[in-house]
């Protein structure tokens, strides 16, 4: 994107996460965003599509960076692990970012990439693996004891009501354990080291 248009999707996504509301104006978007309103319809095709639009690049973009972090990372229970805690600890980092997904996942089309990608490979890989315990008919449920817990954890995060770490690992860790894994490895591997999320391409 241009710098114009990265301006103006910065500039939505906080509207969007504000309000709770995918509908905004396009003077709500100029005065947020601090451009005129003929630079929006200059740099969109179409503000009725821009909801969508920045659901989209967000989840393709917090998709990508999760990926790239798991370049040295083989197994898929600490890939799992880290995946959940990278977007509670971002929820914590950028609070406008957090309040969009969490006020939106669960309901928007453009967002299921963030729950039906990696978490659901790493999912599925486990499970060839024999990591996890669980019976193949329980996927559904597993991938939305994730979701649920992630959106959740983000939620207790933005209200103050536990740090990103406390959250993170202990919704990591209980996610691990119903699916299998023992106590104490599931403890291990929720409360390792995270390491930074790879900026985006």
């Amino acid at each position: 994107m241009t710098p114009a248009q990265i301006r103006i999707h910065r500039a939505a996504l906080q509207l969007f996460a504000e309000k709770g509301s995918s509908q905004i104006t396009v003077s709500e978007l100029a005065a947020a965003a601090g451009i005129a309103r003929g630079t929006i319809y200059n740099n969109l095709e179409s503000p009725e599509s821009l909801f969508e639009n920045v659901a989209s690049q967000l989840a393709t973009e917090m998709v990508e960076r999760v990926v790239a972090s798991f370049a040295t990372v083989e197994d898929p229970a600490q890939r799992l692990a880290n995946g959940m805690r990278f977007f509670i600890r971002r929820a914590h980092e950028e609070p406008h970012w957090g309040r969009f997904v969490v006020r939106f996942a669960m309901n928007n089309t453009g967002l299921q990439g963030l729950w039906n990608g990696p978490p659901m490979s790493d999912v599925l890989n486990g499970m060839s693996q024999g990591r996890y315990n669980f019976r193949p008919e329980q996927l559904p449920a597993v991938i939305a004891m994730i979701t649920g817990g992630v959106l959740t954890s983000m939620l207790l995060v933005q209200e103050g009501h536990r740090t990103w770490r406390e959250a993170g690992s202990d919704i990591a860790e209980l996610v691990l354990r119903g699916m299998g894994l023992p106590a104490d490895e599931a403890r291990r591997v929720a409360s390792s080291e995270l390491p930074a999320l790879p900026e985006s391409g």
